[in-house]
């Protein structure tokens, strides 16, 4: 297993355990998270080297040409990048438990869905780093919150892939996990209403009773404390 501190500038990268998938990961990424979701619910072999996205190490670019994470490397040297790749192409490679629905049509429904998701993270960032009163971007994230409460309801189950996690559950969660920031770093005008989301609320409980999704899991007030720092400039990825 890496090390669980975030490797920084003039480290050596570990060398490869074998049998194992290599995740470069950042511990408070929610697109690194969204790779650590798929490989546990998979319970597919990995280990993790946590990289210090401030000050990164010199060797990143070899393993993700965009210098991000995620990133998978294989025994062989082999590299992929970007969470949606990984994750799509995990779910085919290892297909013992697939996360994608078989239909290739009900697939590309919750392809699309992981898409309008975007809207919301894009949102919710820029109330992470406004400074004003920012309640009209908040009802942009509600108004996307209701697509996926309606969908939920139209599909009748626990969760969107039916009576366990799949893969729009998960490619969605991370942000889901964190919802609680915006309340503590903005106040309590950045609260979802129980009463409009209650069937998403009801999953995101159900979610964090998912063993799979427990192994990554972390409390809204840990995710706030790296928040601002992040915003404060002085990103801390070791607490």
């Amino acid at each position: 297993m890496g090390s669980n501190k975030h490797l920084s500038t003039g480290s050596k990268v570990p060398s490869l355990e074998q049998g194992k998938l290599r995740l470069y990961s950042m511990r408070f990424c929610p697109y690194a998270q969204r790779v650590h979701l798929v490989l546990d619910s998979k319970k597919i072999p990995y280990d993790v080297v946590y990289v210090n996205l401030t000050q990164k190490p010199e060797w990143l670019q070899e393993k993700s040409p965009l210098g991000k994470v995620p990133c998978i490397e294989f025994e062989n040297g082999d590299t992929l990048y970007e969470s949606l790749i990984i994750s799509e192409y995990l779910d085919e490679a290892y297909p013992e438990s697939t996360l994608f629905p078989k239909d290739p049509l009900a697939k590309a429904k919750d392809k699309l869905l992981i898409e309008r998701f975007n809207e919301v993270i894009t949102t919710i960032y820029k109330i992470y780093f406004g400074k004003g009163d920012d309640r009209d971007l908040f009802n942009e994230v509600l108004k996307g919150l209701d697509i996926f409460d309606k969908e939920l309801a139209k599909r009748g189950t626990p969760f969107f892939n039916g009576s366990q996690p799949g893969m729009l559950d998960l490619m969605i969660w991370p942000w889901c996990e964190r919802a609680d920031i915006l309340k503590l770093i903005r106040g309590e005008h950045f609260v979802i209403p129980k009463d409009r989301y209650h069937r998403l609320l009801e999953w995101k409980v159900a979610m964090k009773e998912d063993a799979g999704v427990k192994r990554s899991f972390l409390d809204a007030e840990t995710h706030a404390k790296y928040m601002k720092s992040r915003i404060a400039g002085i990103a801390q990825y070791d607490f």
